[in-house]
């Protein structure tokens, strides 16, 4: 009988329980999208179709929202760690009612909120006379900045309702979207139009954050400070060759087509939304400090939160995303 040499048993047990160790050391994280699965969720699906994650320690789930999925119950009632916030506004508007939330990142330096015109409306101060199509969720955020900076009125308002057929039947109405999604929809529709930029005209929110439990971030600092350098590695990843990405999100979401991929990709890049502003030299996902004040002042003085439920500091942990560092 053939024996094997002790050493070489050893060699082998240990082998094993490093392999072992190795694949427990993937800490489970789950992160909800506000949305459908698409490109402005891009640098996500990256991380997790390339290994990013994995790299950092990770086993990450990404498990999309929707328009009837209220993605902050859903963390609070711990079937998510980490959400995507649409914007830091909300999330503070959030954490000031009550939920203990924390924003540590938010990958869109430029909001892609826009208001759409028809081709001869070339600009904001012409939409005066319009019917505008927005959601009551804008009732309480970009609507007052708008009606502030363009003198726009309550009573020009209609509830938009995610279809695009009332702008496209109604030459005489504006309607809000996403830079990089209502726009595309109404091209493929035969209707031409403008996306008027509310960031390139001083609108200061952040989008697209990164937003966890108070708690999360007390008891998994490790993991949610892998989570946070690991996606701004994916994003640059994802903007430099989004392939694997894109594969993940046409997986989770079957209706997404390669065409509207690649168009809302290009206009990610086209008009800087990730890699502008303090982007370029501190890094994907940063939050400047000065910024986010501006934007609790914007909340408290439209009396969209109460400065007593809320210290602006108590919003934020901003070292993670900024020792992270990943220039676009």
């Amino acid at each position: 009988m053939k024996t094997i040499p002790f050493a070489r048993t050893l060699l082998a047990a240990g082998l094993g329980l490093a392999l072992c160790g190795a694949a427990q050391a993937q800490e489970k994280l789950t992160y909800m999208t506000n949305w459908y699965a698409q490109a402005e969720h891009g640098g996500f699906y990256q991380a997790v179709a390339t290994g990013i994650y994995r790299k950092h320690g990770l086993d990450v789930t990404i498990r999309m929202g929707g328009p009837q999925v209220n993605i902050l119950q859903l963390m609070a009632a711990g079937q998510a760690d980490c959400i995507m916030g649409s914007s830091d506004m909300q999330m503070m508007i959030a954490r000031a009612g009550g939920l203990p939330v924390v924003t540590v990142a938010a990958i869109f330096q430029k909001d892609p909120q826009v208001l759409i015109s028809h081709e001869n409306v070339r600009s904001f101060e012409e939409m005066k006379d319009k019917t505008i199509l927005i959601a009551p969720s804008a009732q309480r955020g970009y609507w007052l900045w708008l009606k502030g900076k363009y003198g726009f009125k309550d009573e020009q308002t209609r509830p938009y309702t995610f279809n695009i057929q009332p702008f496209v039947a109604d030459g005489n109405t504006v309607q809000q979207g996403y830079l990089t999604s209502e726009p595309f929809a109404i091209q493929k529709a035969g209707v031409k139009a403008n996306a008027h930029l509310f960031a390139d005209q001083g609108w200061t929110s952040y989008a697209t954050t990164v937003s966890c439990m108070e708690e999360t971030i007390r008891s998994r600092p490790k993991a949610v400070e892998s989570f946070v350098k690991a996606t701004m590695e994916g994003w640059k990843a994802y903007l430099a060759d989004p392939a694997p990405g894109n594969a993940l999100i046409r997986k989770d979401n079957p209706n997404m087509t390669d065409e509207q991929l690649a168009y809302s990709v290009g206009k990610l890049k086209e008009m800087g939304i990730i890699g502008s502003g303090d982007a370029r030299t501190a890094g994907i996902g940063v939050i400047n400090e000065a910024r986010a004040k501006q934007n609790y002042a914007f909340l408290v003085d439209n009396k969209l939160i109460e400065p007593s439920k809320l210290k602006v500091e108590d919003a934020f942990k901003l070292d993670w995303v900024k020792a992270a560092k990943v220039l676009p």
